[in-house]
């Protein structure tokens, strides 16, 4: 035998301890959409954040690199002479001076004046003067070409021992003409604190400018979302209040109907039968004319039977009123008059909930109309059953059965409709059934 079930856990919803105010709250799409923006906008400055760093540091080196050909070009090469590079005392002095006046101003920490040789010219630092250090092909490259290059200081290298106190250096090189047509290298050492100050000053520029611009956006397209989500929530209440109006109107239309069926034709159904019944016993001496009275009267209460339960599929019962147990003995009726062998049972159900006990009727309707139109049953169970913590239904029928793994969606619709409707109530759904074998349909309903 295969089986469907159906179950959700009673922990959801409301149950999970989320006051139902935050969750309509969270649930707003203007919330949402704010949150997405809190979200986003903290991404969108983070990563602002790193680009304008690097943007602004790029920005510091190329600054750096202006500041050093401005000095190469306006104060150290006027002042180049041959003197100076033959390391002539007078000379060294005379640019030494110029340097500490001239040179080391704003972020220059540190300044070196190389010979393709790799002696050290000037320093201002003035013990590394006369010192000789390998040349690396960047600066052999600048002396052939020309131009600006920057890099970190390998402070490790022994031409750099004296600028370890910086922290982390940044070197700016470039070729300066001595007259008489030789070349020179500038070196220009700068602080990465400065660099990185300087950095910061350019971010700190725009990035109020980044911020207001996101909360602009975010404000103006919030306002439009909240002004159309109102539009949006004012149209759903407009149709939710028509949709009820017309489910009310519906609903008094056939109550309308089936109190006047009751008051009227149901009424005159019974006392037609109840005429007839006497009609018999009073021509008992004429057994031909009673029996034909009798067969009329069981055919007039066969179709009051038929039509109380039409009452019930126009109008459902007062369950609270009717009580179920009298409810599922209208519902059974038609399947007694067409011949099926129906048992029914129902125990109290004193101390279910409204919803519980209409959860049952309609589980119990669609599964007897189902029995009814499609599985040819000869017998039909009816059963309710309580226990201290739940209630049991089960409809069985003795039909055709079917394969419920081999059959489409689309032609169970009110198998589809009780299992969503046991999930939403937090009650189990099974469905057994084989082909041939009857169906069995059970719903359990906790306390």
């Amino acid at each position: 035998m295969s089986a469907l079930t159906s179950r959700r856990p009673r922990t959801a919803g409301a149950a999970v301890g989320v006051p139902t105010s935050r969750r309509q709250l969270w649930n707003h799409p203007v919330a949402q959409f704010v949150a997405a923006g809190l979200v986003a906008l903290t991404v969108l400055i983070l990563g602002s954040g790193i680009l304008s760093k690097r943007a602004a540091t790029d920005e510091a080196i190329r600054d750096a690199k202006s500041t050093t050909w401005l000095l190469a070009n306006a104060v150290v090469q006027p002042a180049l002479s041959p003197e100076l590079v033959d390391g002539q005392a007078a000379a060294l002095d005379r640019f030494d001076g110029l340097a500490r006046s001239g040179l080391l101003l704003r972020d220059v920490r540190r300044v070196k004046l190389w010979h393709e040789s790799g002696r050290i010219i000037y320093s201002d630092r003035l013990d590394l003067i006369g010192e000789e250090f390998a040349i690396g092909d960047d600066e052999r490259e600048i002396l052939a070409n020309g131009g600006v290059e920057a890099e970190v200081s390998d402070l490790s290298r022994p031409e750099n021992r004296f600028e370890a106190g910086f922290g982390e250096a940044l070197e700016v090189y470039t070729r300066v003409r001595v007259p008489g047509g030789e070349y020179l290298i500038l070196e220009v050492y700068f602080s990465n604190d400065d660099v990185a100050r300087r950095s910061n000053e350019v971010l700190n520029a725009f990035r109020p400018i980044t911020v207001a611009v996101l909360l602009i956006f975010m404000l103006v397209t919030g306002s439009g979302l909240w002004v159309l989500a109102r539009r949006l929530e004012a149209a759903a209440a407009d149709r939710e209040r028509l949709l009820r109006a017309a489910v009310d109107a519906s609903s008094k239309e056939r109550l309308r109907i089936a109190r006047d069926l009751h008051d009227g034709v149901v009424q005159d159904l019974a006392g037609t039968s109840f005429a007839l019944s006497a009609a018999a016993r009073d021509v008992s001496d004429r057994p031909d004319v009673a029996a034909r009275l009798n067969d009329l009267g069981s055919g007039v209460r066969q179709s009051l039977r038929v039509l109380r339960s039409l009452l019930v599929d126009i109008y459902p019962p007062d369950l609270a009123a009717a009580g179920l147990a009298a409810a599922l003995d209208d519902l059974v009726a038609p399947a007694q008059a067409a011949g099926v062998d129906v048992r029914l049972h129902v125990d109290s159900t004193t101390g279910l909930s409204p919803d519980s006990i209409a959860l049952m009727w309609r589980v119990a309707q669609e599964s007897v109309r189902n029995s009814l139109q499609h599985a040819a049953p000869t017998t039909l169970r009816v059963l309710v059953t309580t226990s201290p913590d739940s209630a049991l239904l089960e409809v069985t029928d003795d039909g055709i059965g079917f394969d419920p793994a081999q059959v489409a969606p689309a032609d169970h619709l009110g198998l589809r409709g009780m299992r969503d409707l046991a999930a939403e109530a937090g009650a189990t759904l099974d469905v057994a059934s084989t082909v041939g074998g009857g169906t069995t349909i059970r719903l359990e309903v906790e306390r």
